[in-house]
Order: C-alpha cells, then structure tokens, then sequence
C-alpha cells in the first residue's frame, strides 16, 4: 500500500481530542467495570481485634528447638546460627545485628 508522505501526520492524542463525549463515558464505564469488586465484609474479617478471643484457634507454625549450631543473642532475644555470632558482651552471646 502507498503511502502519502505530504499528508498531516495524525497522533494519538489527536483521535482521542476527536472523540464524542458518549464514546468517552463508555470508555471509562469499560474501564472501571474491569476492577474486581471487593466486599468490605471479607476484608474486616482477616483482622484481629487485641483481646480476641483466640481459645479455639490452633497454631499452624511448627516449632523447632533450638540446633547446635545455633546461639540466642542475649540483647534481641533471637536464635541466630553460628555464623552471626559477634563475640560475648559481659560472658553472654551478641549477634552480630546488636554488636554494630
């Protein structure tokens, strides 16, 4: 196909000045009409409120004990593997997160 290269250039934004008003309301019907539609209901339900009563929920995490290439950091209170150990602060055991 030939093109006219003498002819005006038409960008985007000129078919969009040229649209009708009726075309742009559908436009944006379409687009919002796409969203999915959240029920407030379902979203206040996943949070907790403090001193809920949580005596017939049970604990899906399973718990580990401590391994012997592991130390608790006697500042965070946290189990770190050996490789974090900083060195003793007063005869106790620092990471190296609280040591810095």
């Amino acid at each position: 196909m030939a093109q006219d290269y003498d002819a005006p250039r038409r960008t985007e934004s000129d078919e969009v000045s040229e649209d009708s008003l009726e075309e742009l309301k559908a436009r944006r019907n379409e687009a919002q009409s796409s969203a999915v539609d959240v029920d407030e209901t379902d979203t206040a339900e996943s949070f907790e409120l403090p001193g809920a009563d949580l005596s017939g929920e049970e604990l899906s995490v399973r718990v580990v004990p401590k391994q012997a290439d592991e130390f608790t950091c006697s500042s965070c209170f946290l189990v770190h593997h050996r490789s974090r150990y900083a060195g003793d602060r007063k005869g106790l055991a620092i990471c190296r997160d609280c040591a810095a």
